[in-house]
């Protein structure tokens, strides 16, 4: 038989000589294989949405064994052991199994199984007999296209003002860009109320409501099943489109919910819920994660605390998966926690991720809020990545009424919708190259410091210091769908276009016609190579437009 891991060991002897901590009865099963899985990597539709594999597609990411769902097998046969058993989360990232085992002796067993390499203790908590834990196995179709840009410079931002600006963002919006197109996974702690939100009836009439989910399981006598208004307020700070009123730093984009956060505790097991809601966001083909989410104390199972030492990236749970988001083609922004006050004002899990953007929080003064946690990673690392606007800042809650709050929690959607916006404008970059630029925009780049990190990014010098601000005028040219699969449509209002010319990245003609005096052009690329074009309209009052689209 094998032996039990020394952290659940240790765990056992300190209840059982003490009695100080909680008796452990959630536990994480790490899986030595997916050997025999019913699911290929040379038929990913079943566990990755079309947008998801188009986005592999599109930046060359691999699908790989890593990508392949937990063995469903193995999971029947851990939770066959006990009646009691059930089912917290799954990574197939990181191939493990989260549950509930309220049985000690049954740990043991599940360590004995042939598949199973080790189990470690994440929690002590009382369940439901009936679990509602729902993780999808099946992701939801892709977000519709839409064009690419639609300039708007007569935006009243509201109350909603001072956040954008600070960021430029209202200058990048004016070019046109407002997350048409995007996709934005918004992990939280629950949606209250939102449904009676004009931002969130908008999202469902326009048909930019992918997703809403629920990963949290149902504790016995929980008067938080339904969760708190708290995802509903970061929410609102990128999907508002109130003009005079409140507007967000992402109005236009397309919108999925996942409710991760047990709000009545606080314990290790939420590291793997949230593990599990990364992984979901991928297979809906996110292009930006907002996670409001740090930990760092358990004060319901204190032996699961962590230490700066453990803000390695590498240490935590959370931050092992997240590890892999930037990679999946994923800009993910992370609150880094609001312990700058306290005696352990270091930043929490998953902020400490590598290829992610930890996200600190300043007034609009541009300085720093006392309660912003500092860096840098224990492993010196500068972190935060970046800092935005995170005292008093505007959101809705429910009924839309306005309401202006502090907290990491609440900078990190402002920066997060600004992402959305600003890779809408340059698609031919990477998650990873994203990131960078708007590193590289902060104020702070070149002498960062622990507690704004690289500084307050500007997203407007983000976009155009990589794109001519010439290169692209939407008031003379739309093109849609893009990315595009096998028609694009190039719109010109006056109806001037004379011809157009379209290069590949390695700046090769790849295609030319003629069509005079046009309002509208279709064009027929689906012989075309998928990847990055270059077009140029030439109209006949002698200008020439150009644009850019992927394929």
């Amino acid at each position: 038989m094998k032996q039990l891991t020394l952290l659940w060991l240790l765990l056992v002897l300190t209840v059982s000589l003490f009695g100080q901590n909680p008796t452990p009865n959630c536990y994480r099963v790490y899986l030595s294989d997916k050997n025999n899985s019913p699911y290929s990597i040379d038929n990913p539709s079943e566990f990755l949405s079309q947008r998801a594999i188009d986005k592999r597609t599109r930046f060359n990411i691999p699908i790989t064994e890593q990508d392949l769902p937990v063995n469903p097998q193995y999971k029947q046969q851990i939770l066959a052991l006990h009646p009691q058993i059930q089912l917290l989360a799954v990574s197939k990232w990181l191939n493990t199994i989260a549950v509930y085992c309220p049985d000690s002796a049954t740990v043991p067993q599940i360590e004995n199984l042939p598949f199973v390499d080790s189990v470690v203790v994440i929690g002590s908590t009382a369940l439901n007999a009936v679990s509602t834990v729902s993780i999808p196995e099946n992701p939801v179709p892709m977000v519709q296209s839409v064009p690419l840009s639609t300039k708007d410079d007569d935006i009243n931002y509201g109350n909603g003002y001072g956040q954008i600006a600070i960021h430029n963002g209202h200058l990048l919006h004016a070019e046109g860009f407002h997350g048409e197109g995007m996709l934005i996974v918004v992990i939280d702690g629950g949606f209250l109320g939102i449904e009676s939100n004009l931002f969130y009836q908008k999202l469902v009439n326009e048909g930019r409501l992918v997703g809403r989910y629920s990963l949290r399981p149902n504790l016995v006598d929980s008067s938080y099943v339904n969760g708190i208004r708290h995802g509903t307020m970061v929410t609102s700070i990128m999907a508002a489109d109130e003009n005079g009123q409140f507007v967000g730093t992402a109005p236009k984009a397309s919108y999925a919910l996942i409710h991760t956060e047990v709000v009545e505790t606080e314990q290790p097991f939420e590291e793997d819920i949230l593990a599990n809601s990364f992984e979901l966001a991928d297979s809906l083909g996110a292009d930006v994660i907002n996670g409001s989410i740090a930990y760092f104390l358990f004060d319901y199972f204190p032996q699961g605390n962590h230490t700066h030492a453990d803000m390695n990236g590498q240490n935590c749970f959370a931050s092992r998966c997240a590890n892999f988001l930037g990679d999946k083609g994923i800009v993910t922004c992370i609150s880094v926690g609001n312990h700058g006050s306290d005696d352990l004002y270091y930043l929490s899990t998953p902020s400490d991720a590598y290829n992610i953007l930890g996200v600190g929080a300043c007034d609009v003064d541009s300085v720093i809020a006392p309660f912003s946690s500092h860096g840098y990673s224990s492993d010196g690392r500068v972190k935060p990545d970046i800092t935005s606007f995170g005292v008093s800042t505007t959101s809705y809650t429910m009924d839309n009424v306005t309401y202006n709050g502090d907290g990491t929690s609440f900078s990190c959607p402002v920066a997060s919708g600004l992402c959305a916006c600003l890779w809408q404008a340059m698609p031919w970059y990477t998650a990873t190259e994203i990131m960078q630029i708007i590193r590289e925009s902060s104020h702070l780049y070149n002498n960062p410091n622990p507690e704004f990190g690289y500084g307050i990014p500007d997203f407007y010098k983000a976009y155009t210091t990589h794109v001519g601000i010439n290169d692209y005028n939407p008031l003379t040219l739309s093109v849609y769908p893009n990315p595009v699969t096998d028609k694009l449509n190039i719109v010109n209002p006056d109806g001037n276009i004379q011809t157009v010319t379209l290069y590949n990245a390695s700046g090769q003609l790849v295609l030319q016609t003629a069509v005079p005096n046009s309002p509208i052009l279709e064009i027929n690329v689906t012989n075309l190579p998928n990847g990055f074009y270059i077009g140029t309209a030439n109209l006949n009052n002698h200008q020439t437009a150009t644009f850019k689209f992927i394929k």
